[in-house]
């Protein structure tokens, strides 16, 4: 994939949709491409949060640990934008994501990321927006499953 077409592949993400090609141009030049086999983890519960993903192509899972093993969450695919929580909060990745296909990525490191927040408000106010859906979506999962037990 071209330079070029990897600024348009950005663009097409909600998170970086309003910033200005040339700075799309800086994030793809500057970000990691790196594609993982199925099975592969991009990283693990537990690891140091220290870049966020954007998923190229393919699919991946999320997992939570528990008692009784891995607990698939949800399901990633292209545009999806996943590992911001562990870099914003400054703690450790808190699920895991595994490759469900043969999955390419751009992954962000931790300072490049704060400098696009930094440079473009309008990220943060999509990102919040992004972990607001999932909050939202975890507590409707917690009430569902609430009222089957």
């Amino acid at each position: 994939m071209s330079l070029n077409e990897e600024v348009e592949l950005l663009r097409r993400i909600p998170l970086f949709a309003k910033i200005e090609p040339a700075k799309l141009k800086l994030l793809a030049f500057t970000s990691q491409r790196l594609t993982y086999k199925p099975g592969d983890a991009l990283f693990r519960q537990g690891d140091p949060g220290d870049a966020a993903f954007v998923i190229v192509g393919g699919e991946a899972d999320v997992t939570v640990d528990t008692p009784t093993g891995p607990l698939k969450v949800a399901r990633l695919k292209q545009n999806d934008f996943v590992g911001e929580i562990a870099i914003l909060c400054d703690v450790p990745r808190t699920a895991s994501v595994v490759a469900a296909s043969e999955v390419t990525t751009l992954r962000i490191e931790k300072d490049l990321f704060f400098r696009l927040v930094t440079d473009f408000p309008q990220i943060a106010i999509e990102i919040m927006r992004v972990l607001a859906h999932r909050l939202e979506r975890t507590t409707t999962d917690l009430r569902e499953a609430r009222q089957k037990s």
